[in-house]
């Protein structure tokens, strides 16, 4: 079991000190931070209206293993993505946390922000995290073909979705 409790400037250096290559900042965030991540971009990062990020708490242990954000929170379409979703703790990872972070984040999208619709997006070579989201309900929708330049390579982008059918 988890619970999500919002991303501080107090929870900066874990964040920072788990994202210690420059490829896991672009699995984690694609282009949004600068490698190494520091303090400041932080700060720019919570500064985002329509975003709200969360620590990732495990309650057996009280430990905070993670971290996840609801983004381009739109109210008028009733809809959101969920991006920058990370089990920091690379002990915990490989353990189920992943997909109750993600299903925490449905139910909160879906009952407490009344959303109509979630997507996401996941580099098509990210095949555990794409189980995970099928596994929550989650369906491609189409793949976004060598959209992120990484070093040298290309990497391609599958966009997923879910909607609530819980109304």
């Amino acid at each position: 079991m988890i619970k999500l409790k919002p991303f501080t400037n107090s929870d900066f250096d874990r964040l920072i000190n788990w994202i210690d290559s420059e490829h896991l900042m672009y699995v984690f965030s694609a282009t949004i931070f600068n490698y190494p991540t520091n303090h400041a971009q932080l700060d720019e990062y919570l500064k985002e209206p329509n975003r709200v990020t969360y620590k990732v708490i495990d309650i057996n242990s009280n430990e905070i293993i993670g971290h996840a954000e609801l983004n381009n929170i739109n109210k008028s379409n009733k809809s959101a993505r969920i991006c920058r979703v990370l089990v920091g703790n690379k002990n915990e990872r490989n353990k189920g946390f992943g997909k109750l972070i993600i299903n925490e984040l449905v139910r909160i999208g879906f009952e407490e922000m009344k959303l109509h619709r979630i997507d996401l997006g996941v580099y098509d070579f990210n095949k555990n995290a794409i189980k995970c989201y099928k596994n929550c309900g989650f369906e491609i929708e189409g793949l976004l073909k060598e959209n992120t330049k990484f070093g040298n390579q290309y990497w391609s982008t599958y966009n997923m979705s879910i909607l609530n059918k819980r109304k």
